[in-house]
Formats: C-alpha cells, structure tokens, sequence
C-alpha cells in the first residue's frame, strides 16, 4: 500500500474517532441548520456527526422561535433519541429543561448551606399549594403555617419564604415548609413579647383562629385568648359572628404566663362601659325597643342596649293573669317597653309592657263608684321579694314604685 493510501486510510480513522456518540442527558451544543414547518429548530449537534431537534416549547424563557436564525448556536440539552442507528439517528434537544437544570442545581447548593427561598404561590390544591420556584414546588398543608390553616386560597399570589425540606432533580420533587420560617420569626419575636407585655397593657392584636369558646389573637410572637364572654358587652353566641380571621383589634391584657403559654386578652374591656349615661339613654318613662333574652320564672330579661338587659318582672307583662312569662313572650322576640326605674350604680333596669298598654274594660274604675281614700304603702316583706339577678329589681322594688307612683297620680 502506497504511503498516501496509508495517510487517507489514518485520516478516516481520525475523524471517525473524533465522533462524539450522543446520549440521552449530555449537554451539548447545537448550530441552526434550518427551521420546518411544526416550528421545530434542525440542529447539528456539534462533534457527533448527527442532527437533532429543538420544539418551540422546548426554548427558554429568554429564546423566541422566530429570532433565532440560521448559524446561531445554542446550549442544549439532550432529551430522547429519535431512531436507532447511529449514522441515521436524530435526538430532541431542549434548552428549556437545560435552564431548569441550572435551576435544580441552585436549589441543591441552597439547600446544601441551609439557605432559604422566596417563591410564588401559583395555586392552592387538596393537600397543601403549589409554588414556582423556578422549577415546581410543594407545601403540604401542615407546613403551611405553625397551625391549622383552612382556606388554603388565601395564600393564593402570595410570595413566601420557604425552607426546603427535600429536593430530588430525578423525580422533579421539591418539599418546601412556610412553617419553619414562622417559627424561627415567632421564637425572636416572642422573646421581644415576654420583655414588654404586662398584665394591664392595651395592645393591638390580629385575630389567628376562631373557635367554639373564643378567638385567638397574634400579639407578634404569640397568640392570646379572648374568651368569648371577653368579646362584647352583648352576649356573644359565636365568635365568628362578631369577628374574622385576619381583622385588626385592640385587646387588654388580663393575665400572662409565658412559662405555660398562655395569655388571656378581653376586647370587651376597650370597649365603652354599655350602662355609662343610661340614665340619658333610658330616663324613667321613656319607651324603648328591646330583644327578650332570657326568659325566667319571675319575669323576662329584655335587652334595650348592647350590654344592657332591663327586667320586666311577671306582674309588668300583661294587665291579665299569667302562669309564666313563656305564656306570651318568646326569647328573640323584639318589643316595646316601658321604662319604671333605673338604677346606674347596681346597673338595674325596671321594665314594663304593661304600662304600653290599656287595661281591659271591667278593670277600669266606673265614674259612679265612690273615691276611694289613698291606701297606705304596704312595706315589702322579704317573702315577696323575687330572686335578684345580675340586672333584677326585687318584687318589693317594683311594688313599692308602682304604689308610690299611683298615689302620686
């Protein structure tokens, strides 16, 4: 054999060595060649000798299809093969998953020095939300926040600083917690808490939770309890009726025990005094509009003013006899009474239906009947007084007031 054959046959030998075999992972890089009609770039992955392609969807977010021109040349990534032999195989390229695995990366080195992240919240799914941190992750529900969190919709849009919790770039698994992040934010500003909150203060608070027997409200570092006979002078049946996650309110601070967690607040307690000025607000023989609260054997509680309950005993409910206030009054009910007497310091109402209405016909006196002189006040004798409640008068007190104002007349 000649010594140019010999020099040929080596050169073949070369170049067919220099031929990079392509597999599926490897980052190359890929000259233009041409575009087709499925909006696909015809690259030539250089060194191996073989073409691949790139879809439109497979760009990243810096690349547009119709910008990239022939001889340009891109970073990519290999996908999957097309075809089985070597010499007539092609490849699908991406440079879009070769940004995310830069991505991956980052979030591995983060996670590494113990790094956090801050990630929108794209959406709320069963189980926890969905966030982009460039590539997709995950927060289940329990490491949403340092309690329970119901409506998982709010976070919805909201950027949060994230701990990662488990990262795997094989199966695309990124577990991140919001929950960390409070806690830590939570432990410092509790310590501030327990150096500046005392017993007495009036401090503003957010409401956290609410509950069956009251609502939980954020100082900043811990939450407090108002208790929900803390929540209003009014009686409070729910304290979701009164109150919603997220408001701003002033509470004062009732007692504190950080060593057992525990903080009681009153949002009552801000509040004006209900029974200051009644007697401006409900003068004896004003006519007020009230709601039956309670009803009881000796009369009825009428609430005239949030936090104030007058009593209409039994014999001020009708001019006709009656076994029991249940007999014509039902709790809820709204209706008009009359004021009798009021006592600002025992914080006492007394109240009349009775007086709105007229006595029936045999009840009044005839004008042929003889004028009867003035009876004498009987003195009240503790076998007619009528068990006393938080806002009661005693029978012997509305009696008394009744016969003094009659003779009065």
């Amino acid at each position: 054999m000649s010594e140019n054959a010999n020099n040929d046959k080596n050169d073949l030998l070369n170049a067919l060595n220099s031929v990079n075999e392509v597999k599926v992972g490897d980052v190359v890089t890929g000259e233009v060649l041409a575009t087709d009609d499925n909006r696909q770039l015809i690259v030539g992955i250089e060194g191996s000798g073989v073409e691949g392609v790139v879809p439109e969807r497979e760009l990243d977010s810096s690349q547009k299809f119709d910008d990239i021109k022939q001889g340009d040349k891109l970073k990519l990534v290999v996908t999957s093969r097309i075809g089985s032999d070597k010499e007539g195989g092609s490849f699908v390229l991406s440079s879009r998953q070769l940004e995310t695995r830069k991505v991956w990366d980052e979030l591995a080195e983060k996670s590494k020095n113990d790094e956090t992240i801050t990630a929108k919240v794209s959406q709320a799914v069963k189980g926890g939300l969905v966030v982009d941190a460039g590539v997709r992750g995950f927060i289940p529900a329990s490491m949403i926040s340092d309690h329970f969190v119901d409506n998982l919709n709010q976070f919805k849009g909201q950027e949060l600083e994230l701990k990662i919790i488990e990262i795997d770039p094989v199966e695309n698994r990124l577990i991140l917690s919001h929950k960390a992040i409070v806690q830590a934010e939570k432990a410092e500003e509790r310590e501030k808490l327990m150096q500046t909150l005392h017993e007495g203060d009036v401090v503003e608070g957010t409401v956290a939770r609410l509950t069956s027997f009251g609502a939980f409200v954020d100082l900043g570092g811990m939450d407090g309890l108002v208790h929900v006979s803390q929540i209003a002078y009014e009686r409070v049946d729910k304290p979701s009726d009164v109150l919603k996650v997220g408001q701003q309110v002033k509470v004062k601070v009732l007692s504190v025990d950080f060593d057992r967690n525990r903080i009681s607040l009153s949002i009552k307690q801000t509040l004006p005094e209900p029974w200051d000025g009644i007697e401006e607000k409900a003068p004896v023989g004003s006519v007020l509009e009230g709601t039956v609260k309670r009803l009881v054997d000796f009369g009825a509680f009428v609430e005239v003013f949030p936090g104030v309950e007058g009593l209409v005993h039994i014999s001020q409910i009708s001019h006709e006899h009656i076994a029991t206030p249940g007999d014509v009054l039902k709790v809820g009910e709204t209706i008009q009474v009359k004021v009798l007497d009021v006592d600002p310091e025992r914080k006492r109402l007394a109240l009349s239906i009775k007086a709105l209405t007229d006595a029936p016909e045999e009840d009044k006196p005839k004008h042929d009947t003889p004028k009867r002189s003035p009876r004498k006040p009987r003195q009240s004798s503790n076998n007619n007084n009528a068990p006393e409640e938080e806002t009661g008068f005693t029978l012997g007190d509305i009696i008394g007031n009744e016969l003094k104002n009659h003779e009065d007349k």
